[in-house]
C-alpha cells in the first residue's frame, strides 16, 4: 500500500491562505457559533509555513478554535462546537474522527476484536523469566545483548497508551524529558499526561524494546536504549488523526531514531486519499510521518490483526465505505514506514496476521503455535501493569521487536538514515519461504514475510 506522494496543496487551500494574510486578527464568525453542543477535534489543513495569525483568524471566523499548529507540516488541530465546521473549512482541508465515531455509534467495531486478541494474561510467581522468552530467542536477542545492548544516545518513541516508568523492568529506560501526551493533538509534558490509565498495551510494548530486570531475568532486545512515551491513545481506545501527527512530529523534534506503532488509526481502518473528509486526514498523517523520516526518524508499525491482505481488500471493516488503491492503513501505507507482519512460535504467520506489503516479520505469537511445555504461552512475555509480566498476542507485539532491533542498528550505526537503517533491516533478515497458496514471492521478499524474520545478532555484528 506505500506510495510515494508529492506534498499537496489543493487549489482551494491556497486560495483560503493566501485571503487569509488580509485577514485580522480579530475576525468574527459570520454568523453565531454554537456554544453548547459537544466539542470535537478537527485536523485542518493549510499551506505548509502559513503564519499563526492566519490559522487563528480563520479557526475563529468559522466557529472554531486552535488547539495546537504544526507549520513545518501546515496541519492545525482545532475544536468546534459547530457541527458543520467541516464543511465551512472545506471537507478535503478538516476531519474528526472523533465525530466520526460519534456519528457512527451503532456501527460494528473491529475495536472489540482487537482488545479481546491482545488481552493480558498474567504470569504468575516470582522465578525466572528467560525460560519462556521464546520470542527473543527466536531472533536471537540473548545473544545480540552480549554483544551491544545498545547505546543511551539512541531514543526509541513507543507511540501508544502510554508507559508504565515505574515498572522495575522499565524505570531505568524511561526518559521523562523526551516523553509527552499527544492525545489532544497538542505536546504535554506533564507526567500525568503521557503515563498509562487503563490500558497496559504501551507498557507491555515497550518491555519488548528495552525491558531489563535482572531480578526476574526478564531482557527485551536492546536495554540499552533510552525509551519516550507518546501516549496517543485515548481511555476509549481510539488513536484519531490529530493525535498521531502530534506523536510524529514531537519524536521529529526531539531526536528519536526510532518510534514503534502498534495501532491504526481511528476510526478507519482503511483511508481514503481522494475521499472528503479522509483526505484531509490521510494527508496530515502523511506529512506528519515524511516530516519525521526526513528528520532521522525510521517509523516501524504493525500490519493488523485482520488477517487479510491489504493489498487486495475492497471494504472497510469499520466502516461502511469502498476500498481502492487510494486508500490505505494508517499511518503503514505512508511511504518509509516499515510495516510488520507477526509469526507464532513455530515461526509461521500468524492465523490473525495481515499480509500483503510487508517489510518484514518477527514474533507476534499464535493461539494455535503452543511452545513446549516450560517455554511459555503462544504469545509473547513482556511487562505489564503493577511490576508485573504477562503475554499479549498482536501484530502490536511483533512490531516493537523490529523496532527493538531497528534501535540496536541505529545504535551500532549513528548516521545511518532511516532509509539505510530499513535496508539494514531488511538484508540482515533469515527469509522466509512462502508456506501457503495465498502467499506470493519470493523468500527474500513475499506476501506473507516479507524480506524476512528481523535477526538482532546479525544487527550488532
Amino acid at each position: 500500500m506505500s506510495r510515494l506522494r508529492r506534498l499537496l496543496v489543493p487549489a482551494a487551500l491556497v486560495s483560503v491562505v493566501a485571503g487569509g494574510l488580509a485577514a485580522p486578527a480579530s475576525a468574527a464568525p459570520a454568523v453565531a457559533c454554537d456554544t453548547t453542543s459537544t466539542p470535537f477535534s478537527y485536523v485542518v489543513l493549510y499551506q505548509p509555513g502559513s503564519p499563526q495569525f492566519v490559522v487563528d483568524a480563520e479557526l475563529r471566523a468559522k466557529c472554531g478554535a486552535k488547539v495546537g499548529y504544526y507549520p513545518e507540516i501546515g496541519v492545525a488541530v482545532a475544536s468546534s462546537r459547530n457541527a458543520d465546521f467541516a464543511q465551512r473549512i472545506g471537507v478535503n482541508r478538516a476531519y474528526s474522527g472523533g465525530k466520526d465515531v460519534a456519528s457512527q455509534a451503532a456501527r460494528v467495531s473491529a475495536r472489540s476484536a482487537v482488545r479481546e486478541l491482545e488481552a493480558t494474561q498474567r504470569v504468575a510467581g516470582d522465578g525466572d523469566l528467560s525460560a519462556q522468552q521464546w520470542d527473543m530467542r527466536a531472533i536471537h536477542a540473548p545473544e545480540a545483548n552480549k554483544v551491544n545492548q545498545g547505546s543511551r544516545s539512541v531514543t526509541v518513541g513507543v507511540l501508544d497508551s502510554g508507559i508504565d516508568a515505574k515498572h522495575p523492568a522499565l524505570a531505568k529506560a524511561v526518559d521523562a524529558s523526551s516523553s509527552a501526551g499527544c492525545v489532544t493533538g497538542a505536546p504535554d509534558r506533564t507526567p500525568a499526561s503521557w503515563a498509562p490509565t487503563n490500558s497496559d498495551h504501551g507498557t507491555h510494548v515497550a518491555g519488548t524494546i528495552a525491558g531489563k530486570d535482572a531480578a526476574r531475568g526478564f531482557t527485551g532486545i536492546a536495554p540499552g536504549v533510552r525509551l519516550a512515551s507518546v501516549k496517543v491513545v485515548n481511555d476509549d481506545g481510539y488513536i484519531f488523526p490529530e493525535a498521531a501527527v502530534c506523536g510524529f512530529v514531537w519524536a521529529a523534534q526531539h531526536g528519536f531514531r526510532v518510534t514503534n506503532n502498534s495501532y491504526y488509526i481511528d476510526p478507519g481502518m482503511f483511508y481514503c486519499s481522494r475521499e472528503p473528509g479522509d483526505s484531509a486526514a490521510y494527508e496530515a498523517v502523511r506529512r506528519a510521518v515524511v516530516y519525521s523520516t526526513h528528520r532521522g526518524v525510521l517509523n516501524v508499525a504493525a500490519a493488523g490483526n485482520s488477517g487479510f491482505d491489504v493489498t487486495k481488500q475492497t471494504t472497510d471493516p469499520n466502516r461502511p465505505h469502498p476500498v481502492d488503491s487510494s486508500c490505505g492503513i494508517l499511518p503503514k501505507a505512508i511511504d518509509g514506514v516499515v510495516t510488520v507482519s507477526s509469526v507464532g512460535y513455530q515461526g509461521t504467520k500468524s492465523s490473525f496476521s495481515n499480509f500483503g506489503a510487508i517489510s518484514v516479520t518477527a514474533p507476534g505469537g499464535d493461539f494455535a503455535q503452543l511452545p513446549p511445555t516450560g517455554s511459555g504461552e503462544g504469545c509473547p512475555l513482556s511487562t505489564i501493569f503493577d511490576g508485573g509480566y504477562g503475554t499479549k498476542c498482536g501484530t502490536s507485539m511483533a512490531s516493537p521487536h523490529v523496532a527493538g532491533v531497528a534501535a540496536l542498528l541505529a545504535s551500532r550505526h549513528p548516521f545511518a538514515s532511516p532509509r539505510i537503517l530499513t535496508g539494514l533491516l531488511e538484508a540482515e533478515a533469515d527469509p522466509v519461504a512462502c508456506d501457503a497458496a495465498e502467499c506470493s514471492g519470493a523468500a527474500r521478499d513475499n506476501s506473507y514475510y516479507g524480506h524476512g524474520l528481523v535477526n538482532a545478532l546479525d544487527a550488532v555484528r
